[in-house]
């Protein structure tokens, strides 16, 4: 079993940045590959950015390429979205994932494709 805690949510202005951290706790961390994913108010969970579990492949949705950037440090069991540029349009809770990968450079976008969820950290990012 994983268990997965977001941090780092906040209250932001437009333009400004924010770190979100996630922490796991239970299997060996590196044997999985993670993502972010955001849900706002009325809308479905939607893909954010993912990370393999090797770190060396990463992929982001469109709208926050060249803005946010995923990371992971294995050795303190954490995967980091730094979120920069930040516009309304990004308030939402944010969500960390985790899944077992037998690929290395793998990365997955599809919620489905996830086991393992975080309880979520609100971002809101104010005009």
């Amino acid at each position: 079993q994983v268990q997965l805690a977001e941090s780092g949510g906040g209250l932001v202005q437009a333009g400004g940045s924010l770190r979100l951290s996630c922490g796991a706790s239970g299997r060996t961390f590196s044997s999985y590959a993670r993502g972010w994913f955001r849900q706002a108010p009325g809308k479905e969970r939607e893909f954010v950015a993912a990370i393999s579990r090797s770190g060396e492949s990463t992929s982001y949705e469109d709208s926050v390429k060249g803005r946010f950037t995923i990371s992971r440090d294995n050795a303190k069991n954490t995967v980091y979205l730094q979120m920069n540029s930040l516009k309304p349009e990004d308030t939402a809770v944010y969500y960390c994932a985790a899944r077992l990968s037998t690929y290395y450079s793998r990365t997955y976008s599809n919620r489905r494709e996830y086991d393992y969820w975080g309880q979520g950290t609100q971002v809101t990012v104010s005009s």
